[in-house]
Parts: structure tokens; sequence; C-alpha cells
């Protein structure tokens, strides 16, 4: 019997790859004999580049590269097995996490970092790039990612422009003679959920800013600080950003691979099942195992589990869900979608105690559903 284990993270207590080794030993708990393929999965949020490097058993490349505020950290950027694609997720240099809350203020934050890595990625050859944009802490349209890759921004007076969001409103010209010229020779496959525009009331500033640290005042100066970069990118090269579909993920970061790097975008879930052969894994599976820390309506939004059961369900596979917890609420609208539904809180354990051994309780849980659905 073989069994694809294909979990996303359980946030804030197991990373994707995290999860898959807790329930694939939860498997050779029930059944040692049991084939386990362990395909930890993401949706292009955080964690999307270790579960694309641990379930295709490639590697990660450490970086010096900025921080949202300019200080130097150690940032990775992931190899997939191939040996040929390049992941970079934007919240590994660039991202919340890394700051402090009294940190967060998107009018000085800057996507630099992220721009060092891809920078780093293609000195050591790498043409073809897989891009994770959740989790970021900046709302400067991606100009400090341009930026780090040769751009330059310059006000009226021809003085290069300071980093971070707020300044983007005294952009008058763009400089694109020293933009890396390997960009063009790249292709970039966006993975990403996000369908706000570049601007207006559904745009990065007002719907994203706030979780960054923007005041209203500050969400009114970005979102114009935006519109006057929007212009100025199709005053001089042609393309329109202002309404563009998925421009406003990560702080705008979104519009400016649109417009300045070869490549499209794509739902994350669908971008991660390709990269780790999901669909090759299935053919010859007979159960799927997933799950996530909470599944809620939100999972059907587009969420690993849910994108794991669109497909399998394509392939007649019947598909177990172990999560954290699963939102009572929203048991009916999921349970079409799944073959069962479990959670490991039980209600006999606080959440403090579930999370602080996870692993261990998770491990448990899924021996315990093989054994209901399998007969002991």
């Amino acid at each position: 019997m073989k069994i694809i284990v294909a979990p996303d993270s359980f946030k804030g207590s197991l990373t994707a790859v995290e999860a898959a080794q807790a329930m694939a030993a939860g498997v050779k708990d029930y059944d040692a004999t049991i084939t386990t393929v362990l395909l930890p999965a993401a949706d292009g949020g955080e964690g999307t580049m270790h579960s694309l490097v641990g379930a295709t058993q490639g590697t990660e490349v450490a970086c010096a590269v900025q921080d949202p505020l300019g200080r130097t950290i150690e940032a990775n950027y992931g190899v997939l097995g191939d040996g040929e694609t390049c992941v970079v997720e934007i919240a590994e240099a660039s991202g919340l996490t890394l700051l402090h809350e009294d940190e967060r203020n998107p009018l000085v934050t800057s996507s630099y970092g992220t721009g060092e890595l891809i920078r780093y990625a293609l000195d050591a050859g790498f043409r073809k790039f897989i891009i994770g944009l959740g989790g970021s802490a900046t709302n400067d349209a991606g100009a400090g990612m341009l930026q780090a890759l040769g751009m330059k921004f310059l006000s009226k007076e021809g003085v290069e422009l300071n980093p971070g969001g707020g300044a983007l409103n005294e952009l008058h010209t763009m400089d694109s003679s020293h933009f890396d010229k390997r960009i063009a020779e790249s292709h970039f496959l966006i993975a990403s959920d996000v369908e706000n525009p570049f601007i207006g009331p559904t745009g990065a500033s007002p719907v994203f800013g706030p979780q960054k640290g923007a005041t209203p005042a500050m969400v009114a100066h970005l979102d114009q600080a935006l519109n006057t970069f929007a212009n100025v990118v199709e005053q001089q090269i042609g393309i329109s950003l202002h309404a563009k579909k998925g421009a406003g993920a990560a702080g705008g970061a979104g519009g400016a691979f649109q417009a300045f790097m070869p490549g499209e975008m794509q739902q994350g879930i669908h971008v991660v099942l390709q990269a780790i052969a999901f669909h090759e894994q299935l053919n010859e599976a007979d159960l799927i195992l997933t799950g996530e820390g909470k599944t809620d309506i939100q999972t059907l939004s587009g969420k690993t589990p849910f994108g794991i059961a669109e497909v399998a369900r394509q392939e007649g596979k019947p598909v177990l869900l172990i999560s954290g917890m699963v939102d009572e609420e929203s048991r009916e609208a999921l349970q079409p979608f799944f073959t069962e539904l479990h959670e490991v809180s039980d209600g006999t354990r606080s959440v403090d105690e579930l999370m602080k051994h996870a692993a261990y309780y998770l491990q448990q849980k899924t021996k315990e559903v093989l054994e209901q659905y399998l007969g002991i």
C-alpha cells in the first residue's frame, strides 16, 4: 500500500516538513510495511520554499542580505531537487516576521533584500524561478527589489529615492539602463492567491497596509504613492498596473514582477503541486493524508488541503484530512471535498499542550485515523 503524506504547516507549531514526518511516523506505527511518500506542501504563502525544498530533496543556500529596514541578516533561497529551479520567498528577506511590532512601518520598509536573493541566484547560474509572495512587510511596489537588480528610481531633481513606499510619491522617472540583463533570460513563476489590484479601495495599501503597520493616513499616502509609481511605469514601458489583477500582492511587488520579470502568476497551490510532482505520485497512491493547523471555510479559497483534495478527487483517490482543529461551523461545507475530516484537538487537552507537543499528538492521531479507516 502507498500513502501520500502532504500536509501544509501547522502554524505556530510545525512546519509542513515536520508535520509530514509526524504523520508518516503515525502511518508506520499503524503498519510498518506501508510505503509513505512525503510531499510537504504549501499554497504560495510563508513556508513555501521550505516545503518545496523538502518535498523535492533540494537544498537551501544562505546569503547575506538586507532585512526590510536595511539591516544585514542571513536569508535563504531554495534549489529544488531538479538542480535547475530556484525558489525565492519574499518573507525570507522582506518578511513581516523579521520586524518587531513597533518597527512595522510600510512608509520605509523595503523589498531590497528580496532583490539581493534573486541576484545571488542569478550569479549562481539560475534562470528558472518560483516566487512566493506571502508574508511581506513592505508596501514599496517591489521598487526595493528592482533597485537591488540595478533599476534606479529618480525624483524630478534626478536624486535617487529613499527606500520604502512613502518615497514613491516623489518618483519622476525610472532609469533601467543598469537593470540586470540576466532577468530577460529568466522565467519567473509567481505563486500567489492574491488577486487585488495595485491601487484603489481593494488595492495593496488599503487591504494589506494596516497589518504591516499603516495608519489610515499612511494608507492614503501609500495608495497615492503606488498610483504615482503606476503612472510612471505606464508612461515609460506602456504597462498599466493600476487595476491589474494580482498586482497588489506583497505590497505591490506582484505588479513589479508582472511589469519587469518575464513569466506568469498562478494560484499558489497549483504552482506547488506542479513543482513537487504531486500528479505523478498520485497515480500509484492508494490514499492521501493532508492537514493544516486549523481548517475552516477559508480552506476552500485555495489553501493547501483543498488544492490537494481537488486534484485527488479528479483521480478518484480518497483524502483524509487530519488538522489541528476543524471549525465545527465549517464542517458541513468542507465534507464534500474530503473522504473524512479529523482533528487532533479532542477537547481534553489545552491548545498550549497540543502545540507544545504537536508532532507527538499528530503522530498518535494519524495512527488512530488509519486504524479506524483501514481496520486494525
